[in-house]
């Protein structure tokens, strides 16, 4: 068997996959390899399949060689970007018979949904509308790091629930380009409209054989998604002209762009034709500013929308340890407090609930939210004890109904 792999790079950390039936095409290891796994997936033009080590999955796609090469660099271009996409493990030349395939493997993205689910399932409606600016996030991450991505589509994306919004990744980039100086404005347009066709076109094949769940718009969404991308971009790349008296105004920017979860690269402060002006010009990385502060604080990986709300927490926190010591707390001392003190306590309870498409993260978020709900309802803070609790007994009484059902 391992005479028909061989690999050109495989990660160190990564199993050496040689038990698996390569003498077979992918399409034949059905019966014949005890680690595949049946997960949610997009639709893919190539046959792809998912094999479970030690609890841990990773996707294997067979397509031409060169194909398999270019994709893997890519992939790992956007992994040292820190752009979201799936992680890059190997890359291999398979012979069965008298033909050799290219193949990729990557990791499989934990806790993901596949569009198919989002637009069939109507307990997951409310996430619909999210998907369009996790779809336009995601261009803009990828143009504004030089990424082409030449097939942006449903299909090529995976969804994560990121405090009742989505997080959208990439994994699918065979047609990609990467551009390491100037991004062209023609790419950029390019992607845009083939995002607009190839969205319209899965929404309207699901509607024609009857798969698509009430209420969900077949027409337009492809351009909502790019009307989107476009008031984004705006936001992120425009120049501002300010005055020499009005500095102030970089650190409203900076915290503008911090806001929308984009980390702030180079500032450049320009004199205008008139000679009397600045032109301010801000150059974004990653989005992930919420998301590094939180980990940095907390040593716990959450998605943006996530750390964004949990630092918010953390930040209440402090300021009420100050007011009760009378003196300024710490942000680090906060963070352990809430750690140790809230979170802990609140996803130990609420671990039972965790499944293959929901972090404890997410939970956390959610029982933030029916906490808020609560509260509101009662007229004071019933806190997160009783707000998990509630949360617990409602989301169990649920199943059991629809179970009965």
């Amino acid at each position: 068997m391992a005479n028909n792999i061989k690999f050109t790079i495989l990660r160190e950390e990564a199993p050496d996959f040689m038990d698996l039936p390569w003498e077979f095409p992918l399409t034949h290891w059905q019966g014949r390899c005890l680690r595949l796994e049946d997960v949610p997936r997009g639709i893919s033009r190539h046959p792809v399949v998912f094999v479970n080590y030690s609890g841990k999955l990773y996707a294997i796609k067979s397509l031409p060689q060169a194909a398999a090469k270019k994709e893997f660099e890519l992939l790992t271009v956007m992994e040292k970007l820190r752009l979201p996409a799936v992680i890059p493990v190997g890359v291999a030349e398979n012979t069965v018979g008298v033909d050799t395939f290219g193949i990729l493997i990557t990791q499989y993205l934990e806790q993901s949904l596949p569009y198919r689910n989002l637009f069939m399932n109507d307990s997951l409606a409310k996430y619909r509308e999210n998907l369009l600016d996790a779809m336009a996030g995601l261009l803009v991450q990828l143009h504004l790091n030089g990424v082409y991505w030449g097939d942006c589509s449903l299909s090529n994306t995976l969804f994560r629930r990121d405090a009742g919004a989505l997080q959208a990744y990439l994994v699918d980039i065979e047609t990609g380009e990467y551009f390491a100086d100037k991004f062209p404005a023609t790419k950029r347009l390019y992607d845009l409209e083939i995002m607009e066709e190839n969205v319209n076109g899965e929404l309207h094949d699901l509607g024609t054989f009857g798969l698509l769940a009430e209420n969900v718009p077949l027409r337009d969404t492809g351009s909502y998604i790019r009307l989107r991308y476009q008031s984004l971009w705006e936001e992120i790349t425009h120049e501002d002209i300010i005055d020499p008296g009005e500095t102030y105004l970089i650190h409203e920017r900076i915290r503008a762009l911090n806001d929308l979860g984009f980390s702030v690269g180079d500032v450049d402060l320009v004199r205008t034709e008139s000679g009397d002006q600045l032109r301010l010009r801000i150059q974004v990385t990653d989005r992930n500013f919420h998301r590094d502060q939180f980990y940095n604080l907390t040593a716990i990986d959450a998605e943006e929308k996530q750390a964004q709300q949990l630092m918010n927490e953390i930040q209440e926190i402090k300021a009420s340890l100050s007011r009760m010591n009378n003196q300024s707390i710490p942000l680090s001392v906060a963070a352990y407090h809430w750690s140790e003190n809230i979170y802990k306590p609140v996803v130990a309870e609420l671990s039972p609930l965790c499944d293959e498409s929901t972090s404890l993260v997410e939970l956390y978020c959610q029982v933030l939210e029916h906490k808020w709900y609560l509260s509101e309802k009662a007229g004071h803070d019933v806190g997160h004890n009783a707000a998990a609790k509630d949360f617990i007994n409602r989301f169990t009484r649920k199943d059991l109904q629809l179970e009965i059902k």
